[in-house]
């Protein structure tokens, strides 16, 4: 039988937070609920290898699994398609240009899924993040159409990616691999996939001890803030 979640009062400090190593196995990561979605809070939450995920209505859950998913820069798998796709340059990519709205399409309606986690209370947090220069997207363009995109949260040592979307071939494997290109010129190692699923695991995500995360999450400190900016538009340049 499982003892009561810990419940967050919201007049708590932001880091009041119990130790991750409380954290339920089933569900894995599970670790307390309550609480609020302010920039300080989550914040604090990111730097001890927290995050929220709850659906929108419910109350809010906080979650730090072990293991953990992540995606290793240099380990992303790119097939020949999609080489070749970025050879092409059907595509051009920009950084920060359109956050809300990537984030507003992450949350849209996708097929066999009835709801989202990503509801309205969700999207004013990351917004107001992305303000202060915490939170950041990569955007996959075709012509004037937004047709892909990732956002997330870059925090000590790691990138946690939250969410991203794609409607056309191949743009959100686009977006993250020029997010990968941008984190490694920053010295960032790893994307924080936070849980595996199939198709993280296809470009090459993998999950580590729980306290293998931890130690590459500290192993740094919080990036300087600001808007990210691309070297280049052009997918081509995104090759070795």
């Amino acid at each position: 039988m499982h003892l009561p979640l810990p419940l967050l009062d919201p007049a708590a400090p932001p880091d009041a937070f119990p130790p991750v190593t409380r954290a339920l196995r089933e569900p894995n990561g599970l670790l307390c609920m309550g609480g609020e979605l302010s920039t300080e809070r989550l914040l604090a939450a990111y730097r001890r290898g927290i995050f929220p995920w709850f659906s929108a209505g419910d109350p809010i859950l906080w979650w730090s699994p072990d293991p953990r998913a992540l995606l290793f820069v240099d380990e992303l798998r790119i097939s020949r398609s999609l080489k070749r796709r970025l050879r092409r340059g059907e595509y051009t990519v920009s950084a920060d240009r359109a956050f809300e709205i990537v984030v507003d399409c992450c949350a849209a309606p996708r097929q066999h899924q009835a709801e989202t986690w990503i509801g309205p209370e969700m999207r004013k947090a990351y917004a107001a993040l992305h303000r202060l220069g915490h939170a950041h997207s990569i955007e996959v363009w075709n012509g004037g159409l937004l047709v892909g995109g990732v956002y997330g949260v870059e925090i000590g040592g790691l990138f946690s990616g939250e969410s991203m979307f794609s409607r056309a071939d191949d743009a959100s494997k686009v977006a993250l691999v020029v997010l990968a290109r941008l984190l490694a010129a920053r010295g960032v190692p790893a994307i924080d996939c936070q849980v595996p699923n199939p198709h993280l695991t296809s470009l090459g995500a993998r999950t580590v001890p729980r306290a293998e995360f931890l130690m590459l999450l500290a192993e740094r400190p919080d990036p300087t803030q600001g808007t990210w900016m691309l070297a280049s538009e052009r997918t081509a340049e995104l090759l070795p």
